[in-house]
């Protein structure tokens, strides 16, 4: 298995806001146009969004929401944890190669609901994809502040002390 090193450099991945690293590999020429869309979006989208995302072992994606569905696909490294507040209730994917332990090569992660991720291995990593419809753009990118979480979802400490910032 090649070492996390090895994927950021071949691949050029940059930081992302939320922690790991991606790097944008699609984005349709095409769009919709705003009179299309739901009402959450200010503006036209693109039809659809791809990058590769590699989260370290040392690195967490906060928790973070966005205004599309967001498909997550597994290509190497070791499973991820992908914790997602879906109403009051949080929700643990399992995002991986490995179905005995209940692993998916794919986790759906509906528009508009808290996500964040960790490893579920020390000393690894994730390397996986994200594909976004209606395409990604920063406008929709919302984090989260750990009051807000806290507040809303009181029962789930320590989830939420782990993926946001101070």
């Amino acid at each position: 298995m090649h070492p996390p090193e090895f994927w950021i450099e071949n691949f050029h991945l940059h930081p992302h806001p939320e922690g790991g690293f991606y790097k944008e590999t699609y984005r349709s020429a095409e769009k919709t146009e705003r009179s299309s869309l739901p009402a959450r979006y200010e503006g036209a989208r693109h039809f659809s969004t791809a990058i590769y995302f590699l989260l370290r072992s040392q690195d967490r994606s906060v928790f973070h929401r966005i205004q599309s569905d967001e498909l997550w696909h597994f290509y190497a490294g070791t499973t991820l944890l992908i914790y997602v507040f879906e109403g009051t209730h949080l929700k643990t994917h399992r995002l991986g190669a490995d179905p005995a332990k209940g692993d998916s090569l794919q986790v759906l992660i509906p528009a508009g609901c808290w996500f964040g991720a960790v490893l579920e291995a020390i000393d690894s990593y994730a390397l996986c994809g994200c594909t976004v419809a209606p395409g990604f753009d920063f406008t929709d990118f919302e984090m989260a502040t750990r009051k807000e979480l806290l507040t809303t979802y009181p029962g789930h400490t320590e989830i939420i002390e782990l993926l946001t910032r101070g």
